[in-house]
């Protein structure tokens, strides 16, 4: 799925209301409360904490989006000093 710059442009909106978590871990834990509302995976994500995210985004009918875009530069777009795979934005 090729991202829109309506996506880049919604994950930097959710940073700036804080409705946004980073990790594939906080990620997971956030999904089996179903505070989420869309997901994102960075181009490298690990195939492991892909195929979780999707079995339990699956149950929450939850989308999950693939970006074009490596760990390193989500980080960019999210002004991390660090990569992020993985991001949820919540409800």
């Amino acid at each position: 799925m090729k991202e829109t710059k309506s996506e880049i442009e919604e994950i930097k909106d959710s940073i700036d209301d804080k409705k946004v978590v980073l990790g594939a871990t906080v990620t997971i834990k956030a999904l089996k409360g179903s505070q989420l509302r869309k997901i994102f995976l960075s181009a490298n994500c690990a195939e492991a904490a892909k195929k979780d995210i999707e079995y339990y985004a699956s149950f929450h009918n939850i989308p999950v989006a693939q970006l074009n875009y490596p760990s390193d530069e989500v980080g960019v777009i999210c002004k991390k000093p660090f990569s992020i795979a993985v991001l949820g934005l919540l409800k």
